[in-house]
């Protein structure tokens, strides 16, 4: 099965010091660079987070302190990773709950403004959960029936969901060869800003996707409640979701 591409697409996958992505950071990232032609070209990459990897991260992906304290920090990567993934669509396994966002984060942290909003995000695991209901180990077995032995070693994950998605495809005539519906497909609900804290409504307007305000528009709490929006500035809330809501406040105040 060769994927049907526009223009090339990222698989890749995150190790990390955590689940949070607005604290958490990157030890490990792997990706794989599958060209409209077929050509696939990795890159791997250990980083050196900036803070003490927990016991419990190192107790899933194995990468220790030791391990990357002479690694490179993700902002002295980041422009070379953003020419690598520029123009690219991107696919994943739970990539657009978690790995996704948490990328966002660490190229906003590093200043560098990746412009994502006109890419396309394929999540694997939405396929596999609304077809199977599975992990990717299973998914990996259900479909390629292949073990994945080296399951939380990024370059593993990352090329055992390229290879699920081809399966996939292979195995479903309903889902077709097509980057943008594939991404429809695997999209859980509309969000504006990755991490679900903010939703797009069935008319297109940016909704409070908790709290609250959840399902109420953010332009409309904002102009009732300034004080909302300072809130959400000084709190505990992902960078992009942040930039999100801004840009949201500055338009309304343009109109």
């Amino acid at each position: 099965m060769k994927l049907n591409l526009k223009r090339p697409i990222i698989f890749f996958d995150l190790e990390t010091t955590g689940v949070d992505t607005a604290k958490d950071r990157i030890v490990e990232i792997s990706m794989v660079k599958v060209m409209p032609d077929g050509e696939e070209i990795p890159k791997t990459r250990r980083l050196n987070p900036g803070i003490p990897i927990p016991p419990e991260a190192t107790a899933i992906h194995g990468i220790t302190d030791e391990d990357v304290k002479n690694e490179p920090t993700f902002a002295q990567i980041a422009r070379s990773l953003e020419q690598f993934i520029r123009g690219c669509d991107f696919g994943g396994f739970n990539s657009n709950r978690f790995d996704l966002p948490l990328l966002v984060e660490e190229f906003l942290r590093a200043g560098v403004d990746v412009d994502f909003k006109r890419r396309k995000f394929i999540d694997v695991q939405n396929i596999f959960h609304k077809k199977e209901q599975r992990t990717l180990v299973a998914a990996y077995r259900f479909y390629c029936d292949k073990d994945l032995t080296d399951a939380h070693s990024a370059e593993a994950d990352t090329r055992a969901t390229y290879e699920v998605l081809k399966a996939q495809l292979e195995r479903y005539d309903d889902l077709e060869n097509d980057v943008e519906k594939l991404a429809e497909f695997s999209c859980r609900n509309d969000c504006a800003d990755y991490a679900g804290r903010i939703l797009l409504n069935d008319k297109g307007v940016e909704v409070f996707g908790f709290g609250k305000y959840k399902g109420r528009s953010v332009a409309e709490v904002f102009r009732q409640e300034p004080s909302y929006y300072a809130w959400m500035m000084n709190g505990d809330f992902p960078l992009y979701t942040k930039k999100v809501i801004t840009e949201i406040r500055m338009r309304d105040k343009t109109k």
